[in-house]
């Protein structure tokens, strides 16, 4: 079956209702997700989005953009990072006049909080930027988001599972799909196609994204040639339950919850005597690790499974219940204690993905260092590399990059549709689709995907986590190499057309291991400490070596590697202290 729109939106989380909220004020635009749209992975965002308004404390967008190179460890494009800053506080507004509940000071207006890495005057102090609706940010984004779709006359396709990308001669032409409800591949044609398809944390074992973050834009592109950026770069966020990897949100230690080892000490004063328990998310991360391996964890016993507390017993319950509803049910449902009690036991979990789909400001897909562009293709969010984040993203940074670059994209989009001429999809566009569905349900018996997957996660997790070496991540990128030959042998066991999630979870494991060999090489290849990549063997930030970001292009079997350079026009790299 064939539809014909302007416009494609893959994805209905933040980043993908902002672009066709916009696009769709003058183009026909549809948005294609393999979820409800408000079931989208935006909904778990929890703390804040940020951006200098200054409602409670002095701030300023040059102080926000530093702090986002800062953190970045200046593998940020400094440019990128300014124009988020500066556009942030107009993008907060225009979510407040679309109907956006924020929570409120006494005098009405926007109420800002604490968030790690957020600081006043190039790094003085924490100061008050993370714009919040209680802890339930991403949430009222997104129905605030869809709301507005809905009334711009955007066409949904629900739970229609993209699985390639068609281009002609270096042009976007639409996409394949197929329509889970009934097993059909879709054709759709259109001017021009984004991505907004989200993160790929489900490549580890533990970790905060939902079932559906298994990276399936980025993995698209690198099938059809499109390298990826800096995907050695995967952050940890320091705090997630115990065990389950659930997020509880950074939002607690902005509120003044402290993280405490088994002798009740407030370890962070050590690693960040400055932003203490709201340093940087990479930081804190490995300080929480190091006190485990040191024999400072609750247990005490150096085991991977040890843990420290977030203590956040001093707020009350008013401050708990007001400020931190969801987080307050979240501890009493998956762990049985209430934190106005008790300190919550946390570990960090595989949360965000720093490196993506390459792009400029503007969202258009950018393939190599010289700026060449595939017309028509966009991306945004998680999936997308604008370098915004660098080698580590500061907190409430994600939901401003989502709004800021969702709605720049859209704009752009729009005005690409009204210049350009559709590229038309070639009558070959859905073999790759067909093809890969037919192995993956042929009558066959092969090896069980679900066990592949358990152990592309426990590789990932043991040998490319939070700390790395060469001996693991080498035996990583042979591990990834294996299971990705067993993946061409795997056949799904229900063979149904209607709602066939066992197909559905092949083709995303499909996706992960591509991404998962992509990360590994990647991480690799880069010989220095920077941000969330942390090599135990080379524990120096190298900048005359490693200023530089990665394009990571997949090659069969293996991943050829290049690189471009950063745009340091702004700040001079400095060593990161807290």
């Amino acid at each position: 079956m064939k539809h014909t729109f302007d416009a494609i939106i893959v994805g209905s989380g933040g980043s993908g209702l902002y672009a066709a909220l916009e696009v769709s004020a003058k183009a026909k635009t549809a948005v294609l997700s393999k979820v409800y749209p408000v079931r989208s992975h935006t909904g778990a965002a929890q703390g804040g989005i940020s951006a200098a308004l200054g409602n409670v404390e002095a701030d300023d967008p040059r102080w926000h953009a530093f702090d986002t190179v800062k953190g970045g460890d200046y593998l940020v494009d400094q440019q990128a990072a300014m124009l988020m800053a500066e556009e942030a506080v107009q993008a907060v507004y225009d979510l407040e006049n679309r109907g956006l509940p924020f929570n409120r000071t006494p005098d009405g207006r926007i109420d800002q909080r604490r968030f790690g890495g957020h600081t006043r005057n190039f790094g003085e102090a924490p100061v008050r930027r993370a714009c919040y609706a209680a802890d339930r940010t991403g949430h009222m984004i997104l129905q605030t988001l869809y709301q507005q779709c809905i009334k711009n006359g955007v066409h949904f396709y629900d739970e229609y599972q993209v699985l390639d990308l068609a281009l002609k001669d270096n042009q976007c032409a639409g996409v394949v799909a197929l329509q889970l409800s009934t097993g059909e591949i879709h054709v759709f044609e259109a001017k021009t196609v984004l991505f907004a398809t989200g993160g790929f944390g489900r490549m580890f074992k533990i970790t905060s994204n939902a079932y559906a973050n298994t990276g399936d834009g980025p993995a698209i592109c690198a099938r059809r040639g499109i390298p990826l950026q800096d995907m050695e770069f995967f952050q940890f966020h320091p705090t997630g339950i115990k065990g389950l990897g659930i997020l509880i949100s950074e939002a607690v230690r902005g509120e003044g919850g402290i993280l405490r080892n088994n002798r009740n000490e407030r370890f962070m004063a050590r690693f960040a005597p400055t932003l203490l328990d709201l340093a940087p998310r990479d930081m804190v991360s490995r300080a929480i690790m190091t006190e485990i391996r040191s024999g400072n964890g609750i247990r005490g016993d150096r085991k991977i499974d040890d843990y420290v507390h977030l203590d956040a017993t001093h707020l009350g319950k008013e401050t708990l219940q007001s400020k931190l509803p969801d987080i307050t049910d979240f501890c009493k449902t998956y762990l049985g204690i209430d934190p106005a009690e008790n300190p919550i036991p946390v570990l960090p979990t595989a949360h965000y993905g720093m490196g993506g789909i390459p792009t400029d400001t503007h969202g258009r897909v950018v393939i190599d260092n010289k700026g060449t562009l595939i017309h028509g293709l966009y991306a945004v969010g998680e999936c997308a590399c604008v370098s915004v984040h660098g080698a580590n993203r500061l907190g409430t940074n994600s939901l401003l990059d989502l709004v800021v670059f969702g709605r720049r994209a859209g704009r752009h989009m729009a005005d690409y549709v009204n210049h350009g001429d559709p590229a038309g999809i070639a009558t070959d566009a859905t073999d790759f689709s067909r093809e890969w569905i037919t192995r993956l349900t042929a009558k066959k018996k092969g090896p069980h995907g679900g066990r592949i997957f358990d152990k592309m996660q426990r590789t990932m997790m043991e040998k490319v986590g939070i700390y790395r070496t060469e001996t693991h991540m080498a035996r990583a990128v042979g591990e990834i190499q294996t299971l990705r030959e067993r993946y061409m042998m795997v056949r799904a066991e229900d063979r149904r057309n209607a709602f066939n999630t066992d197909l559905l979870e092949l083709i995303e494991l499909g996706n992960l291991l591509d991404l998962s060999l992509i990360t590994a090489v990647s991480a690799l290849n880069r010989r220095e400490s920077r941000g969330a990549h942390s090599r135990e063997d080379y524990p120096d930030r190298d900048d005359p070596q490693w200023l530089k970001h990665t394009l990571a292009r997949l090659e069969k079997d293996d991943v050829g590697l290049t690189y471009k350079d950063v745009d340091v026009s702004l700040w001079k790299p400095k060593p990161r202290t807290y």
